[in-house]
């Protein structure tokens, strides 16, 4: 065989490898996609049968988180459940409320983080004066007004619990699109919770 051959087919199986990794790689990003989306569907049941008065209702049996909230975004036409916890393993599903923050009905900061790709892929298209909703376990409904989103270190950066009022802290990973993982960058929007009168979205 000529050395020309022998580079002619080693070029052929460098681009039939390179395709393969390719595929491959689409193939786990869509998957990481699809089963975001199909976690979605379990946990609206979930939060049917929580809104109904069940406690901890678990979307699938092995499961090790529950719903706690549910997140509206009127003008984008999000509608997300929103998961205790905020474990690689629970935001893998949903966004996940963090146990250190409130509940929408209490006072204080509620905190919610989610993966920048897939369910929080939604935060940069946020404006200040977006109006966000909240559900509460009971039913009612909580609106809150983005004030502002921020770029921060979270090498050097904290969330202010303490500030006065209830307000809803939205935090993911920056910057959205990238293909590095583990950024110490954080986008994170701030909103303040509204007076609302009556349960309806």
């Amino acid at each position: 065989m000529t050395r020309q051959r022998v580079k002619a087919r080693v070029s052929t199986l460098l681009v039939i490898t390179l395709v393969l990794l390719g595929l491959w790689q689409t193939g786990s990003g869509a998957w990481i996609y699809v089963k975001a989306q199909l976690a979605q569907v379990l946990l609206q049941r979930a939060w049917a049968g929580t809104l109904a008065g069940q406690r901890d209702v678990k979307p699938w049996p092995w499961a090790d988180t529950w719903p706690v909230a549910r997140l509206v975004v009127p003008s984008l036409g999000i509608d997300q459940i929103v998961l205790a916890g905020a474990h690689g393993r629970t935001l893998a599903f949903g966004p996940g409320r963090l146990e250190s923050g409130s509940s929408a009905k209490d006072g204080g900061t509620m905190i919610l983080t989610g993966h920048r790709d897939t369910h929080f892929q939604f935060l940069e298209r946020l404006h200040g004066g977006d109006t966000l909703l909240v559900q509460t376990r009971t039913g009612l409904w909580h609106r809150f007004t983005v004030r502002e989103g921020q770029i921060v270190d979270s090498r050097t950066a904290s969330i202010d619990t303490d500030e006065e009022g209830a307000h809803l802290i939205l935090v993911t990973c920056y910057p959205f699109r990238t293909l590095t993982p583990n950024q110490p960058y954080r986008y994170v929007v701030i909103a303040d919770r509204e007076p609302m009168t009556d349960g309806a979205a």
